[in-house]
């Protein structure tokens, strides 16, 4: 007894010091739910010239104009040298597209208002207008409202905690017209009109304002000066001109010499505080996630970014001052990050030797090691593969991933692997662009490469041939960043030149451009058009790890959620709405990339089909069928090229190289997860790496035709090649191409072309896909597609009057008549192209549209292109039934046929005993977790939440389970005897391994501990579950058996 204070005294101690070191974390949390707000205060004048004090803090809050100003930093750099010794703090807190009152965050993030309390602003500087002048003049009585609404609120908030802020209001910038776009033309007239309105606004309010789009209209009048680079958003040089205009306003004089020192110091300061403002992974920082792992990620680090800033601020003091300091920052004082749990079992690692022996490979095939880490360490984390035309596989690779902690700045890289004896494995490795931040995806494009840095889309090129990147831009911003590995991802061309790409679940996006702010949410598509700068965001719906893109032989747009995404292309809702979830088709969580087989070295009876990689729930190289019916196309599971009983082995993507190799980017490592594991789970992998060959044993390569340095009239013979690659590759050098060259000679060559030849009408839809890739167009070529007898090529044709539409005076004939073809897929088509002409005359079309026979697809596409923007300006729900009873009839048609289908006497009979107890479990999105309910008497009609997930019920008491998976991955509900939870799991695991279990996709192991189970259901899938609860009381756990899912998603039927 005497030795018991001695143990309890240190216990007590480590409580004490764990929960010291809970608040100091808990500190740095800015959460919308928890963070400080700022309490009134009585509004002061702000008046110009400004006047700082020292110790001053400065927040910017704003749109794009004031986001992509932290990578220049010329504004605060004069400001800071014009008050040098007064140590000002400057915290960019602006974001992409933001407006005055529509600001949307991720889940639980804190607002701009919490931000400028945290940081204790003394002075706000509020750029807003841009985005809201696309409402037009007949917008501006609402925004006058808006705005007076905004400042009176913000000049009468201390967020020092002491006296209300300084307020001053900076206009939009003018827009420019550039190649491209005549963004002067088309915007100049309304944001100048919006201007006014916010000067006379701030002068009513009593706070400053700076003109900033007088002094840039006219510096944008010299012919050959651009200032911008896309018309909207300003480049460098552009950013020295605003900051020295709005230094002149704010101050009442000219603005010093810029130190370039000091603005580099600026801009270092930024990229801390963005890691900080900005985090990648923010639902598990923020939202929904943050219980699991959020506190020890991201806390710790908050607070580590927090203290790198400040040691920056000290810096940008000191060289204002013309003092010197040492070349490398001193960030002595950021202490470590504590450790981090590891939550469960990592995978076996093997070396690449090792990982081969475990594949199970189809024996008509050989698999080799094309390129591996132990070769070629810069290989480390490969993430997305693409061929050059110079037949070299370029690799986008992240160590980084799954996002930046303070003090490792990003360095992933792109890397260029060469096979110089073409024996099928790479010799050499070179890397072509270093410093990247998790490049998801990339594309070559405009002479360079677009890739993906979230939130960013950036341009990549090398301009002086030296084989590196030096040139780089952010062309794109303000993409969401709330799940890094759901980020901006699948960048791939569109056979008629859409650069398009996509993101996830979770994501809020808005995105400026020089046509209005483009939104979206929780996942969507978008398309971009690079020379016009226009992004058209499309076919967003609810959907989780929607990874992988290719195209059929017709153009068909294939991906992995949904499979057949063509049906998928109508325009989005009104934001921040979104098109319903793809209920009833194929669509699948797990899926990296997909490719169709068109090479004739490979199986004769394999053409056509489609080859795709999975990384879950088994991890393989599977061959599917791509079958045709009456209102679009399906996926039919063939066989396994690779299966592997090492769950290591992550295929990420897929690419046929010119030879006609079969490539597996393989993204090696022993934890597979992102839920199940921490984000600094020091079991990651950072240094693995494996690019797979498959070959069909006893092929020869094919001969790949020249495409790099090719002529003109060399590229459009390669348009009549079967293999969709080389026609790839082909339209990528056209692009570059000057239009009215390819024009030319595209119209002679359709002009060539025999009718006689089996593909004639494939080659015809070629020429009108590669007219649109150098926005050029032929109406004629689209006409006599339209009337062929080829229903493919009349539904490539019927796709392509999207956009050629407004150019033919017979447009909506064309439209009406593809609307009334014979054949499903054209009737698809049309009914997207009507949310893309957005017509009174379109939606009449899209009305007759809903009476043809339609099931699946086809009714999918009708749906979404009734609920697109254009059209929902034609219908209201509320008063369809009676404006447009054949909308409403379609609309309403399978809600009635459901509610008659789950009507059947034997469930009547069951579900009117008076011990009925009703149950409710559902799968919670994106957690992992069952949501259980339960209603013990039905006579009352009251549903009580279940803790736990526990369910009481009495021996023998009849139970109903309505079990509904609103989940992208495939959920199930399996019911066992007491005790038997972990046997079963770790059954249900060990079914991975089974190719056959895997082609089921249901994973019910074989054991008498089972008492019943669902099937393993799809996403907005239900199924009811009708029996007696045992008569033996106990604890009997139910578990989803997906293999990995059970040790979280669990609960209890507890009879007694």
């Amino acid at each position: 007894m005497k030795s018991f204070p001695r143990l309890i005294i240190p216990a007590l101690a480590l409580v004490f010091f764990l929960s010291a070191q809970q608040d100091e974390f808990s500190r740095h949390e800015l959460f919308h739910k928890t963070a400080k707000r700022p309490v009134g205060a009585e509004p002061v004048e702000t008046r110009l010239p400004l006047e700082l004090e020292k110790g001053t803090r400065v927040g910017l809050v704003g749109n794009t104009l004031f986001d992509r100003m932290h990578e220049f930093g010329h504004l605060e750099a004069l400001i800071q040298q014009a008050n040098k010794g007064k140590e000002l703090v400057v915290r960019n807190l602006s974001w992409a597209a933001d407006e005055i009152d529509l600001q949307p965050r991720p889940a639980n993030f804190a607002d701009s208002e919490q931000h400028l309390t945290a940081m204790r602003a003394d002075v706000v500087l509020a750029a807003f207008g841009y985005n809201e002048s696309f409402a037009g003049k007949e917008g501006l009585p609402a925004f006058r409202a808006r705005l007076t609404k905004y400042l009176g609120d913000v000049k009468a908030k201390a967020y020092n905690g002491k006296v209300a802020a300084r307020v001053v209001l900076i206009s939009p910038i003018a827009n420019e017209n550039v190649k491209g776009v005549a963004a002067a033309d088309r915007n100049n007239v309304n944001i100048k009109a919006y201007m006014e309105a916010m000067k006379e606004v701030a002068t009513e309010q009593k706070v400053g304002f700076v003109d900033a789009f007088t002094a840039t209209k006219k510096a944008m009048a010299s012919p050959g000066n651009d200032l911008t680079m896309n018309g909207a958003h300003l480049n460098e040089k552009g950013y020295q001109l605003f900051a020295s205009t709005v230094f002149n306003q704010l101050f009442g004089k000219g603005a010093p010499r810029l130190d370039e020192k000091v603005r580099e110091a600026v801009v270092e300061k930024n990229r801390q505080h963005f890691f900080r403002y900005r985090p990648l992974n923010t639902f598990y920082y923020t939202g929904g996630r943050n219980r699991s792992y959020g506190y020890l990620d991201f806390l710790p680090a908050m607070r580590n970014f927090d203290i790198m800033t400040a040691n920056r601020d000290k810096r940008i003091h000191a060289l204002a001052q013309g003092k010197k300091v040492p070349a490398k920052i001193d960030d002595s004082n950021v202490p470590k990050l504590p450790k981090t749990k590891q939550s469960r079992g990592a995978n076996k690692w093997m070396s690449a030797k090792d990982e081969r022996s475990a594949f199970k490979v189809d024996p008509r095939f050989e698999v080799t090691l094309f390129a591996g880490e132990e070769q070629f360490p810069d290989l480390a984390c490969p993430i997305q593969m693409r061929w050059d035309s110079l037949g070299r596989l370029w690799v986008s690779c992240s160590t980084t991933y799954p996002h930046v902690y303070p003090g490792r700045a990003p360095d992933d890289k792109i890397v260029i692997l060469e096979d110089l004896d073409k024996d099928g494995k790479a010799d050499k490795c070179s890397v072509w662009a270093e410093g990247l931040n998790v490049p998801l995806s990339f594309e070559f494009g405009n002479g360079g490469v677009y890739v993906s840095e979230e939130p960013h889309m950036s341009f990549l090129k090398d301009t002086n041939g030296d084989g590196k990147a030096d040139h780089r831009e952010t062309v794109l911003t303000g993409f969401g960043c709330e799940d890094s590995h759901h980020a901006l991802h699948d960048f791939a061309w569109t056979p008629d030149g859409d650069l398009i790409f996509r993101e996830s679940i979770f994501h809020h996006t808005q995105v400026e451009t020089p046509y209005g702010p483009v939104r979206q949410q929780n996942s969507g598509w978008f398309a971009w058009e690079p020379k016009l700068h226009r992004l058209t965001p499309f076919g967003s719906h609810p959907s989780t790890n929607p990874w992988g893109v290719t195209f059929d032989d017709w153009g068909q747009h294939v991906a992995s959620y949904p499979i057949f995404a063509s049906a998928h292309h109508a325009l989005d809702p009104p934001y921040p709405g979104q098109h319903p979830r793809p209920s009833g088709m194929q669509a699948y969580s797990g899926v990296c990339g997909q490719e169709f087989i068109d090479f004739s070295n490979w199986p004769k009876d394999l053409q056509g089909s489609m080859v795709k990689v999975r990384y879950k729930s088994t991890n393989r190289v599977e061959i599917l069928k791509w079958k045709e019916y009456d209102y679009g196309y399906e996926e039919e599971y063939v066989s396994d090229i690779i299966f592997s009983s090492n769950l290591s082995f992550i295929p990420v993507d897929l690419r046929y190289g010119p030879e006609g190799g079969m490539y597996v980017c393989d993204w090696y490592n022993p934890v597979k997860g992102h839920a199940q594991y921490s984000l600094r789970d020091e079991r990651r992998d950072r240094k693995s790496g494996r690019i797979w060959r498959i070959f069909p044993k006893g092929a020869k390569p094919v001969q790949a035709p020249k495409i790099s340095g090719a002529s003109l009239n060399e590229l459009l013979e390669i348009l009549k090649r079967r293999e969709y690659r080389y026609r790839y590759w082909a339209k990528r050098e056209l692009r570059e191409m000057d239009p009215v060259k390819v024009k030319k000679a595209l119209d002679q060559w359709v002009r060539n072309l025999d009718p006689k030849d089996p593909r004639f009408r494939h080659h015809q839809v070629e020429a009108m896909w590669a007219y649109r890739n150098v926005e050029q167009s032929n109406l004629s070529l689209l006409r006599e597609l339209l009337g062929c007898k080829n229903h493919n090529a009349r539904a490539a044709a019927a796709r392509q009057l999207r956009h050629w539409h407004g150019l033919a005076k017979d447009g909506d004939l064309l439209l009406a008549s593809a609307a009334n073809d014979e054949n499903g897929l054209v009737r698809l088509e049309a009914a997207i192209a009507c949310s893309y002409v957005g017509t009174k005359e379109a939606f009449e079309t899209l009305t007759t549209l809903t009476t043809k026979p339609n099931q699946k697809h086809l009714s999918y596409a009708i749906n979404t292109s009734l609920g697109s923007a254009p059209m929902r300006k034609f219908w209201n729900l509320d008063t369809v039934e009676k404006t447009h009873p054949k909308v409403h009839a379609f609309l309403f048609r399978k809600k009635i046929e459901k509610e008659k289908a789950e009507k059947s006497k034997r469930d009547s009979k069951f579900d009117r005993q008076k011990n009925l107890l009703k149950v409710k479990v559902s799968c919670v999105k994106e957690r992992m977790i069952y949501a259980a309910e339960f209603m013990d008497k039905p006579n009352l009609g009251e549903y009580k939440i279940a803790p736990a997930c526990d369910i009481p019920a009495k021996p023998n008491q009849p139970v109903r389970i309505e079990f509904h998976n609103p989940d992208a991955t495939p959920h199930n509900l399996v019911l066992v005897q007491p005790g038997s939870l972990e046997e079963v799991g770790l059954a249900a695991n060990e079914m991975a391994k089974d190719p056959e279990a895997a082609k089921s996709g249901q994973f019910i192991p074989k054991s008498s501990k089972i008492i019943l189970h669902t099937m393993m259901l799809k996403q907005g899938e239900t199924e009811f579950l009708r029996f007696k609860a045992p008569r033996n009381p106990g604890i009997y756990p139910y578990l989803c058996s997906f293999p990995g899912h059970w040790t979280i998603m669990k609960g209890n039927l507890i009879v007694k």
